[in-house]
C-alpha cells in the first residue's frame, strides 16, 4: 500500500469503462480460439514427454559425467515445462474448451507434490480472486513473510530472507503446505478436523507417488548409476523449484506492485477487480523462449486479468492491455528477469527490517488481524 494511490485519478465511471474494454479483449480471444491453439498445446505436451523420456534414458548412464550433465539439464527443462506451460495452465482450465478428456482441468495430474484439486482451490479460487489482499491471498509472501511496511514488524521477520530461500529450493513442498493452510490447521483442535485429515492424506499420497518415481524407481533402473541418477533428479527438482519460485516472485513482489487491505475490496465491482489485478501484478520482458519457459507467466498482468485464456495468446493480448495502461495513465510494471528478481529480493530484505512508518490505529488493527 503506497502513501499515494496510483489509481486516485480515475473516476468510478472510468474504472467501469476500463472493465468493459478488458471484457471486450477477453471476448475477442474466446471467439477466435481454434485448431491452431489446440495444436499448440498438444505439440508442447508431446515435446515435453519426449524430452523427459530421452533425459531419463540418458541418466541411466549418469555414472559418466557428460551423461549426467546432459540428462540433468534435459530433465530440469522437462520438469519446468510440465509445471509452468503445461500443468499450471491446464489446471486453470485454459484448454477445457477443447473438450479433450486427456487435456482437461478435471483430469490432469502434474509432476508436483501438491494434489491438483487442492492447488486449484488455493490458487484459482483464492489467489486469483483475492490477488495481493493481505490476509486473504496466501500466495502473497506464502504466509511466512512480511509483505508491506504497514504490517507490524516482529523480530522473527529478520529471518525472512532465509525462509524465502529455503522455500524457493523446496517450493513444491511449500505450495503443498500452504494449500493445506498448515499455519492455522496444526492447532490441536483443527488438526483433528476430518476434512483437514483427508486433505493431508491426499498430500501424503501425492508425495509418496513423486518420491517413488523420482528417487526409487528411476534410480533403481539405472543400476550402477543409482546414486548419480538420484543426485541428478534431486538437482532437476531444485532447478525447477528455484525457477518457478523466481517467476512467481517476479509476478507479485517487485517494487511498484501494489498490495491491498481487506476492507478495500468490500463491494468490489468487475471494473475494480480488473484494476486490482492490473496494479497487483508485474511482467517480465524477454525473448519468446523466456516467455515459454515461464509458462507465459512473464505476462503475469495479462494472466491475472484473463486466467482462463490460452497461454499462447497472452503475447498478443499484452499489446492491447499495455495500451489501456497508457490510456488510463497507469504504471505497467515490467522489466527483464534479473531486474525483477533483484527488485523482489530487495523488497524481501527491506521488509525483514523494522521501519519507523507511522500507522493509523484502524490500519494497525486490520493488518494485525490479517
Amino acid at each position: 500500500m503506497t502513501a499515494i494511490d496510483p489509481t486516485a485519478h480515475l473516476t468510478a465511471e472510468q474504472i467501469e469503462e476500463l472493465g468493459r474494454e478488458l471484457d471486450a479483449i477477453r471476448d475477442e480471444v474466446i471467439a477466435s480460439r481454434g485448431e491452431k491453439d489446440a495444436a499448440y498445446i498438444r505439440k508442447v505436451i508431446a515435446a515435453q514427454r519426449k524430452l523427459e523420456l530421452v533425459s531419463r534414458g540418458i541418466l541411466l548412464f549418469s555414472i559418466f559425467p557428460p551423461a549426467w550433465i546432459v540428462g540433468t539439464a534435459g530433465l530440469s527443462v522437462a520438469k519446468i515445462m510440465d509445471n509452468m506451460e503445461i500443468g499450471h495452465n491446464i489446471l486453470h482450465g485454459q484448454w477445457d474448451w477443447m473438450r479433450d478428456p486427456k487435456i482437461h482441468s478435471t483430469t490432469w495430474d502434474w509432476d508436483h507434490v501438491s494434489p491438483a484439486e487442492q492447488w486449484k482451490h488455493s490458487h484459482n479460487e483464492l489467489h486469483h480472486k483475492y490477488t495481493n489482499v493481505i490476509g486473504k491471498d496466501n500466495d502473497l509472501g506464502y504466509g511466512i513473510m512480511r509483505v508491506d511496511e504497514d504490517q507490524k514488524w516482529h523480530p522473527i521477520h529478520l529471518g525472512q530472507p532465509l525462509w524465502n530461500f529455503i522455500n524457493a529450493c523446496f517450493f513444491e513442498y511449500g505450495i503443498a503446505a500452504y494449500d493445506l493452510e498448515l499455519g492455522k490447521n496444526l492447532h490441536k483442535r483443527r488438526r483433528k478436523n476430518p476434512e483437514f485429515i483427508a486433505r493431508a492424506k491426499a498430500v501424503g499420497r501425492k508425495i509418496r507417488k513423486q518420491v517413488l518415481k523420482d528417487y526409487v524407481i528411476h534410480p533403481l533402473l539405472s543400476g550402477p548409476s543409482f546414486l548419480t541418477t538420484l543426485a541428478a533428479t534431486f538437482t532437476a527438482n531444485i532447478v525447477r523449484n528455484l525457477w518457478s519460485h523466481s517467476v512467481i516472485m517476479c509476478g507479485h513482489f517487485p517494487e511498484g506492485v501494489q498490495v491491498f487491505e481487506r476492507r478495500s475490496i468490500k463491494g468490489e465491482t468487475r471494473g475494480q477487480w480488473y484494476l486490482r489485478q492490473m496494479m497487483g501484478s508485474a511482467n517480465i520482458s524477454g525473448s519468446k523462449a523466456m516467455h515459454f519457459m515461464t509458462g507465459n507467466l512473464s505476462h503475469q498482468i495479462e494472466h491475472h486479468l484473463f486466467p482462463d485464456l490460452p497461454s499462447n495468446r497472452y503475447a498478443e493480448v499484452a499489446v492491447k492491455v499495455r495500451a489501456l495502461f497508457e490510456k488510463y495513465e497507469l504504471e505497467y510494471v515490467t522489466g527483464p528477469l534479473p531486474k525483477q528478481v533483484f527488485s523482489a529480493w530487495r523488497k524481501v530484505f527491506r521488509l525483514s527490517l523494522p521501519n519507523k512508518k507511522v500507522k493509523t490505529p484502524d490500519r494497525e488493527r486490520e493488518l494485525v488481524a490479517a
